[in-house]
């Protein structure tokens, strides 16, 4: 998959309904296949989409498995490796096709807003070393996710938040970019409120 496509969010989402079409149940590994190995923004936003859904993010274990699949992808993202790895075991991890469908229908308009929002600009915050700390953002949020569980919504916020730094790599959008990193303020600022409301 290309990652300069125009319309990047809805082109996963159409790889996703395609792999969700021809595996029932679906695994992470038929996602890749499909994706790419090259694909490491692209993966990095379908694991930020996931975690946005209502649902599946609300599941015991899931926001950490998704926490541990964004720092194998963004520390990969960090060490400039050309080839995306993913342990055996995270590959192996299975949703049902119908399931995965739904997921991509409830995305679709989301999708197709972020995709006309975004385009090439302040792209000095994406590039190179830019790019470095995008990747080390997500690797912050998702190291929270064990407490995010304990939190509503929260995980959806930093779902919202690797998804958005995953389009900003995508597109070449800084501005973009320095959205995500207001979204995971705005996480971390649910967190506190909630420890110190308690």
């Amino acid at each position: 998959m290309s990652t300069s496509s125009i319309h990047p969010t809805e082109d996963v989402l159409d790889e996703l309904d395609e792999a969700a079409e021809q595996h029932d149940p679906l695994t992470f590994g038929n996602v890749m296949d499909v994706l790419g190995q090259h694909s490491f923004a692209p993966v990095l936003l379908l694991i930020g989409l996931i975690m946005m859904v209502p649902g599946p993010a609300d599941i015991p274990g899931v926001p950490v498995v998704l926490g541990l699949l964004v720092i194998v992808v963004a520390g990969q993202i960090v060490m400039h490796r050309e080839h995306l790895w993913i342990p055996a075991w995270m590959e192996r991890r299975k949703v049902k096709a119908a399931r995965a469908r739904k997921m991509v229908s409830w995305l679709r308009t989301p999708a197709h807003w972020l995709d006309r929002i975004t385009k090439p600009r302040l792209k000095w915050l994406v590039k190179h070393a830019g790019a470095t700390l995008v990747a080390v953002a997500c690797i912050v949020i998702a190291m929270a996710t064990p407490i995010l569980e304990f939190i509503p919504f929260s995980a959806n916020l930093a779902g919202a938040a690797i998804a958005a730094f995953a389009i900003s790599l995508m597109a070449k959008d800084g501005l973009l970019a320095g959205a995500a990193i207001a979204i995971s303020i705005a996480t971390f600022g649910l967190v506190v409120y909630q420890f110190l409301g308690n």
